[in-house]
């Protein structure tokens, strides 16, 4: 697909990047959200949203009254925020070009166009000589690929691949850029692996602090399969665990939802 462009609209001073409108290479499918108050278009195959972007659009509160949805895909998580805080505005930023689009149909076909920038750029790039300049905000929501690529299989297909897989430092580049496009104060949410735990604590060094860590089961007698962290910029307030959040009974669960165990 061809580089994005700018569309020519700012939003609260900032240039929507959007990407071309030509066809998309990949079947979508229609899928709802919230009891049908969303519908968002994603492809039939590979990475689909699921637990996790609910539970990161759920670490939004009333007083994030700008936010920016780092990886954003389709745009789940940002217009899932989106829709339980009808006073914020989002940014959402997806450097794949095809998901840039269908999140910026999401955003659109959901009443969110004007509330709502889709910015097609890697998320390292933010705020920096090469990259797109975008306005600080009180919130940014943060999906990083799981798992490093260098150790685990990859996925046959890219998309979901990409989605999934981190190179050795690319944790800590979100984390940096997160603080580049942060006010002061502000607030980052991050949904991640138990075994990210360590990348996680050392990124954060120097940078944020006050981190509240929740673990997440998807059923009350299985170990934790996330974890849903939250820092504040600039502070150095030492690291607290939260109670567990348990998704399922224990005849229940998650399984297929989102939350592989």
């Amino acid at each position: 697909m061809p580089p994005a462009a700018c569309c020519g609209t700012p939003i609260w001073g900032m240039c929507c990047m959007t990407a071309p409108d030509t066809p998309l290479p990949f079947e979508t499918t229609d899928d709802a959200l919230l009891d049908g108050r969303l519908v968002l278009r994603q492809p039939r195959r590979g990475h689909r949203f699921g637990h996790d972007a609910l539970l990161l659009a759920g670490m939004a509160g009333e007083g994030d009254r700008t936010l920016m949805d780092f990886g954003a895909g389709v745009g789940s998580a940002g217009l899932v925020a989106l829709a339980l805080h009808p006073g914020a505005r989002a940014v959402l930023v997806e450097r794949e070009a095809d998901l840039a689009a269908l999140a910026e149909q999401n955003a659109a076909r959901n009443g969110f166009a004007e509330r709502c920038a889709v910015v097609c750029a890697d998320v390292c790039d933010l705020n920096r000589g090469r990259g797109p300049n975008v306005p600080p905000v009180d919130l940014v929501l943060a999906n990083p690929p799981f798992n490093l690529s260098t150790a685990h299989r990859t996925s046959p297909d890219g998309g979901r691949a990409r989605a999934h897989m981190a190179d050795e430092g690319l944790f800590a580049h979100w984390v940096t850029a997160a603080a580049r496009c942060l006010k002061p104060g502000g607030r980052l949410a991050l949904i991640l692996r138990p075994s990210e735990l360590a990348l996680l604590l050392t990124a954060l060094s120097g940078r944020f602090g006050a981190l509240e860590l929740q673990p997440v089961h998807p059923r009350a007698d299985r170990p934790a399969v996330r974890l849903l962290a939250r820092a504040i910029k600039g502070r150095r307030t030492p690291p607290v665990f939260l109670p567990g959040l348990v998704l399922g009974g224990a005849e229940g669960g998650a399984n297929g939802q989102g939350l592989p165990e």
